[in-house]
């Protein structure tokens, strides 16, 4: 692996289409992929999908309570599978995850996976998957839901800059101020590959309208929130998403 530490240079936003085969570009090393979706519930491409997923996968599926969200979780494994042999030159059926003590999985007994990073998250019926060489990201979407007080959750993991900031914003700007928030909160604890272990109020994230997506500070070490570059990811109206990756490629 070139150990150079490279920049990102560019993020490329793709649309994958479910039926005919969508074409994946090759992955440069400074470069990220993100690909968006719809999550589709019809029978035909479910089942699929449903014959490229791994034993365990299909375990996993059976857990859920309700038919649509079953599917969903198979479609968005079986559209992983293929970007993932896409870029691989592998066949999708044939690909092999393991998983960290965090739930975190990556690819294991094909060359190229050792450079590979992926990362996926869906909500509703969006999907995205986020794909690049040698260094660390996460993505996150969320479905834009008004059944909920977002004041309450934002009281108990936000931190206080954040907080702060939250009541600053007049109060028809504050529940999509939120998403904002929890979704670039996210996929920065993403791609750290620790999950909830990580505390949400380590760290602050911009969040006001008029501002870009940033993580403004990390928490003990100030100097960590350098290495890391954050975007907001175009998504239709309804949901909110955030991508985050190491502003450089690792030596790893």
């Amino acid at each position: 692996m070139d150990a150079v530490s490279r920049p990102v240079s560019s993020v490329l936003l793709r649309d994958f289409r479910v039926g005919p085969e969508t074409a994946v570009p090759e992955l440069q090393q400074d470069e990220i992929h993100v690909w968006r979706t719809r999550l589709e519930d019809e029978p035909e491409e479910v089942e699929r999908f449903r014959r490229i997923l791994s034993p365990d996968e299909l375990e996993r599926a059976q857990r859920f309570r309700f038919d649509t969200n079953r599917n969903e979780y198979v479609a968005s494994r079986g559209i992983l599978r293929n970007l993932l042999a896409s870029y691989l030159s592998a066949l999708p059926q044939e690909l092999n995850f393991v998983y960290s003590q965090y739930g975190r999985p990556s690819l294991a007994g094909v060359k190229l996976a050792v450079t590979l990073n992926f990362n996926v998250a869906h909500s509703g019926q969006m999907a995205l998957f986020a794909f690049a060489h040698g260094r660390r990201l996460g993505v996150d979407v969320e479905q834009v839901r008004r059944d909920f007080s977002t004041g309450e959750i934002a009281d108990r993991f936000f931190s206080l800059a954040e907080r702060a900031a939250l009541r600053q914003l007049p109060q028809e700007e504050r529940h999509e101020a939120f998403f904002r928030c929890w979704t670039r909160k996210e996929a920065f604890i993403k791609a750290l590959g620790e999950g909830l272990s990580h505390p949400l109020d380590r760290f602050d994230v911009s969040l006001r309208p008029d501002e870009s997506a940033a993580l403004l500070a990390t928490r003990p070490d100030a100097s960590e929130a350098r290495n890391w570059i954050m975007w907001d990811v175009p998504v239709p109206n309804g949901y909110a998403a955030a991508l985050t990756a190491e502003s450089h490629r690792g030596t790893r």
